[in-house]
């Protein structure tokens, strides 16, 4: 059987657990890895058995599809040239740092008949999945993805290196276009945004708070969905997630709050968690996202087929992440002239 000619464009953090899957893959041959740091390319290419490069260019003639994992200020110039040969293209998120640049390799990557798949791994976590099955409506969303400063990703802000993750899930989710934002964030470390808060609302009514961080002490991945009639609690992490839905009890006629006697219930909290709302474990299948995200990335190649994260949603992701920092810029420039002032 043919096997599908790979490589891996960027082995660092990531990138590295990108070679890993695909050398673990059937039907996948990882042809190299490439990294401009030649004894890390040569460190995965020995565990992988596999060739190593330092210059991206000198696999493109070797391969038919790649994983582009470098910094953002890389992938467009980097997606840009395996596009035009004809290679199939995985680009790491935020896909591109512009609204040009990603409008760009889209156009280019349908004129050449080619897959363009953004990778957003939090698509492919299995708590995700599982919810996307119950046609749940959100009308309120909750949003917390905190991590300590790890000294990657230092070329962008934590709006396109962490809260974008969340801006895709939101828009996957909503299914409507954004009505207005509010935004605020400011630098810590670095000299762009290290903690970010953005206001969502949607033209459907829906209203997402996504906070972001990326000078924490202890790492957070957590979302809460409220609906009309249930609550969904999600922890990335320990890829968990509780539903809590109202029982027929809980209506304005059949419970009179304001006449009942709390002290005649022996436990409110199993009253209030059992007989008004009931909580279960929402159930999911139990596998690496990541394995599962290059996967899908595979089947669409060989089979021709949209990718699950297309390159026009991660154009819609980093349009809204594009709109936040624009806020947060006007913000900081409002707070700046306020002080002038004063």
């Amino acid at each position: 059987m043919h096997k599908l000619k790979v490589a891996v464009i960027g082995v660092g953090h990531l990138g590295k657990e990108h070679a890993r899957v695909f050398a673990e893959l059937p039907g996948v041959e990882l042809v190299a890895v490439v990294d401009v740091l030649n004894k890390q390319a040569e460190k995965i290419a020995r565990s992988y058995d596999t060739q190593w490069y330092v210059n991206y260019k000198d696999v493109i003639d070797k391969v038919s599809a790649v994983s582009i994992a470098v910094p953002t200020k890389s992938h467009y110039a980097i997606a840009k040239d395996f596009l035009t040969h004809g290679v199939h293209v995985l680009v790491e998120k935020p896909m591109t740092g512009t609204v040009s640049e990603a409008k760009e390799l889209i156009s280019l990557s349908k004129k050449k008949g080619l897959v363009l798949q953004a990778g957003y791994i939090e698509r492919f976590n299995p708590v995700i999945v599982a919810i996307k099955k119950l046609s749940f409506n959100p009308r309120f969303i909750e949003c917390h993805r905190l991590s300590p400063f790890t000294f990657r990703s230092a070329d962008i802000g934590v709006v396109l290196d962490l809260m974008i993750h969340d801006i895709d899930i939101i828009l996957n989710m909503t299914g409507s276009k954004v009505k207005k934002i509010d935004a605020v964030g400011v630098n810590v470390i670095a000299d762009k945004e290290d903690i970010a808060n953005a206001r969502i609302q949607f033209q459907n009514g829906c209203v997402a708070n996504i906070t972001a961080s990326r000078v924490s002490i202890q790492p957070m991945r957590k979302v809460r969905l409220f609906s009309e009639d249930s609550y969904i609690s999600i922890d990335y992490q320990k890829k968990e997630g509780l539903i809590y839905k109202k029982s027929p009890k809980l209506t304005l006629s059949a419970l009179n709050i304001s006449e009942m006697d709390v002290s005649t219930i022996a436990d409110l909290k199993s009253y209030v968690f059992g007989d008004l709302l009931k909580v279960e474990h929402i159930k999911m299948d139990d596998y690496e996202p990541l394995k599962k995200e290059l996967e899908s990335f595979v089947t669409c190649v060989l089979e021709n087929k949209e990718p699950e994260v297309s390159g026009e949603e991660g154009l819609k992701a980093i349009e809204v992440a594009n709109d936040i920092l624009q806020e947060i810029e006007r913000n900081l420039a409002h707070s700046h002239a306020k002080c002038m002032e004063d």
